[in-house]
């Protein structure tokens, strides 16, 4: 008996276990259903992306000017130039700074024994300078006093000469000799006066030169130096300039000579969201289409937006297979709570239909003839002429009424379905 009654429980369990799945699978089957709907249908593209300033004010670390090495050989200037610059330290990104406050102070270390150095070749150079003075002007008062007694020489060689007209002929004629030959030396002194007045002089220009040169280029260096500690160009919110490869530039970065942005200062008030849309919807998107912005930071506000720029020429991005292009939106509207780098979600709007009659995409199946079909709940298999479609639904322009109920997944026993819509094949073929 108690066998019996065991038995009986396990098959009672069994039918009511089958009625349950039936009954589970009635209700899967009528939450399966979906409306053709009718209205407003947009063709669009959804991307994030980040918002940055129309316009800003680079910060910039100092510009070694080329002055210094022009008209020499020297190459200060060039050593210079080739010597990247370290952030030592900069405010912390997104302080609220005005005009000439402090942003950011620069290593010195470098540069400073450069100019130490720089120092010693300029004091060496004035060394130079003036010893070549003294020295000249040694050699010279010498040699004016070799000039001065050779025109003594000359002159008693010219009395010499008057007192021997009473003497014999020998006597006169050496007397003659004498006098020309002080003359003669007289003359090459002189000569040699002015060479070595020269001489000295091209001498002294060419250490002047150098030591010009050295004094523009130490004086360079010490106005560069000034200017290693950065303020603020303009008022507004401190943004760290990004690297090429999406690095933020802070303390301990260090910027090169050809890019000296050290960070920015953006007008808040013209913002743009900056997307990247891949190579394959690039081509759906042109200048003035709308769009609709979402910043993440703010879910509560939406934003309106229009294409403002499309890049010619596409990027590798890092993991991405294919080639992205840049795309600016510029909002309509203003904000003050908006920040450069937000995230945001926006959706390019290409194309909008005011009156489409639209299904889910996974409504629509196809056969090995590749015929689209949809499956309704009044047991019929409706084929239907398809149009464009966007990331969710699909306008169907043939074939089905708005308020029809289709399921959104293939039914059970669909080969019982009545097929629809044969007409619509020559028109769906044509289309191909």
């Amino acid at each position: 008996m108690k066998r019996i009654l065991v038995i009986g429980g396990v098959v009672l369990a069994i039918i009511a276990l089958i009625v349950f799945n039936k009954m589970t699978s009635k209700k899967g089957a009528i939450d399966s259903f979906t409306e053709v709907k009718k209205g407003l249908f947009e063709i669009t593209v959804i991307n994030s992306g980040e918002l940055i300033a129309e316009k800003s004010i680079d910060i910039k670390g100092p510009e070694i000017g080329m002055g210094s090495n022009q008209g020499g050989n020297r190459g200060g200037g060039h050593d210079m130039h080739a010597m990247d610059l370290k952030i030592q330290d900069i405010v912390p990104e997104g302080t609220l700074v005005k005009e000439g406050e402090y942003i950011a102070q620069l290593d010195r270390s470098s540069y400073a024994n450069t100019l130490k150095d720089e120092i010693e070749t300029l004091k060496t150079y004035q060394n130079n300078v003036d010893m070549k003075l003294l020295d000249t002007a040694v050699v010279l008062t010498n040699q004016r006093d070799d000039i001065k007694n050779q025109r003594f020489v000359v002159e008693e060689a010219e009395i010499t000469l008057v007192q021997s007209k009473f003497e014999p002929p020998a006597t006169i004629r050496q007397a003659e000799i004498s006098l020309d030959k002080a003359k003669r030396t007289l003359a090459q002194k002189i000569k040699g006066y002015s060479l070595y007045v020269a001489q000295a002089q091209a001498d002294l220009n060419h250490q002047k030169m150098h030591l010009t040169r050295e004094t523009r280029l130490v004086g360079d260096l010490q106005v560069f130096i000034s200017k290693f500690t950065i303020n603020a160009p303009g008022s507004g919110m401190v943004i760290y300039k990004k690297d090429r490869n999406g690095t933020k530039r802070k303390a301990g970065s260090t910027i090169n000579p050809f890019d000296r942005v050290i960070a920015t200062l953006p007008d808040l008030s013209s913002m743009i969201s900056k997307v990247y849309v891949n190579e394959i919807d690039i081509s759906k998107v042109k200048p003035g289409q709308e769009a609709n912005i979402n910043v993440d930071a703010f879910p509560e506000k939406a934003f309106n937006g229009t294409v403002y720029t499309i890049a010619n020429i596409g990027e590798q991005l890092p993991n991405s297979d294919s080639k992205m292009f840049e795309v600016q939106i510029k909002l309509d509207d203003s904000d003050p709570a908006l920040r450069p780098t937000m995230t945001t979600g926006n959706k390019l709007i290409i194309k909008t239909y005011n009156d489409a009659t639209y299904i889910p995409t996974e409504c629509v199946q196809t056969g090995s003839d590749s015929i689209p079909f949809v499956y309704g709940k009044n047991k019929t298999k409706e084929i239907v002429v398809l149009g464009e479609s966007n990331e969710k639904h699909v306008i169907v322009e043939k074939g089905l009424q708005p308020g029809t109920l289709i399921y959104l997944v293939p039914p059970q026993n669909s080969e019982n379905f009545k097929l629809i819509g044969e007409d619509l094949i020559p028109i769906i073929k044509a289309h191909k």
